[in-house]
């Protein structure tokens, strides 16, 4: 791995400075910074020692995760952020350790062609909107893209899922998959209402989607565009948008193949979709 740049020192250095185990303020990422080898190297897959320090402040990464500290300082920086235990980024950190330990003890090997995967190496390889995201055994995530929790997250679940069938071919409706009535509220506003306005204000953003993330178009319904997209190789995912006309609204209806109720837990699914939506709406702002 090339030596990455080093990150500025910071004024708090030492360990007179740290946070208190039983404080009950949140620790900063200097404060953890302090405490780290600040060598930046690399191997807890991020840039740097000052990158990994806001990693365990967000609670997507945990002080085990650096193989520089030793166990007695795991241990204490554990104990220093455990008054946050509550918050929503550690319960995801929690989740994230659960899916983790399912992966240790899967066979990944087996695993891949399952679930549409490809396993060499070491790792397992999955496509992801035309993007390629590598697990090893210990349920670390690497990419050419920026690992952030709502891809993260999904992407285990998904590998760790119990069940797993393949694409039918036959949509449904976020609310009829397994679980999707107590969501449907929630992923209409976060999801659908969202990228209805976002494609009423964008008309060519979802035709560039289809060049951005490996789409593809199809004649399916009566609508100005269906576009298929695969954020999970078994997971497709149908938008179907019908433009505004003189006194008509648009519409846009999100589908599922029926399998992806087999293959996600419905809290991953709307967790990826809603991810999906912002990465969206962050595209758009970033090309007017």
């Amino acid at each position: 791995m090339p030596a990455s740049v080093p990150f500025p020192q910071p004024a708090m250095t030492g360990r007179q400075q740290q946070q208190p185990a039983g404080s009950g303020r949140s620790l900063t990422p200097l404060e953890i910074y302090s405490r780290l080898e600040k060598s930046n190297c690399g191997r807890c897959l991020l840039p740097g020692c000052l990158a990994f320090a806001a990693a365990l402040v967000a609670g997507t990464r945990k002080p085990s995760d650096c193989p520089a500290l030793s166990e007695s300082e795991r241990d204490e920086l554990a104990q220093a952020l455990r008054p946050r235990s509550s918050s929503p980024s550690h319960l995801q950190a929690d989740f994230l350790d659960r899916l983790e330990e399912k992966i240790r003890a899967m066979d990944l090997a087996a695993v891949a062609p399952r679930i549409g995967a490809t396993y060499a190496n070491g790792l397992l390889t999955i496509n992801s909107l035309g993007k390629d995201f590598h697990i090893d055994h210990l349920g670390r995530m690497t990419s050419q893209c920026h690992i952030i929790p709502w891809v993260r997250v999904p992407l285990l679940s998904y590998v760790t899922n119990p069940t797993h069938r393949l694409p039918t071919g036959n949509w449904i409706s976020f609310r009829e998959l397994e679980g999707g009535i107590d969501w449907q509220g929630l992923f209409r506003s976060r999801c659908e209402t969202p990228l209805r306005e976002l494609a009423d204000d964008n008309p060519e953003l979802l035709s560039d989607l289809v060049e951005l993330f490996s789409g593809r178009t199809v004649q399916l319904f009566a609508a100005d565009i269906n576009l298929v997209l695969h954020p999970l190789p078994h997971f497709p995912v149908l938008i179907s948008y019908q433009a505004p006309e003189e006194d008509l609204a648009s519409n846009l209806t999100m589908l599922f193949d029926e399998c992806c109720g087999s293959n996600l837990h419905i809290k991953s699914a709307f967790t990826l979709c809603s991810g999906l939506v912002r990465m969206f709406a962050q595209i758009t702002r970033q090309h007017t």
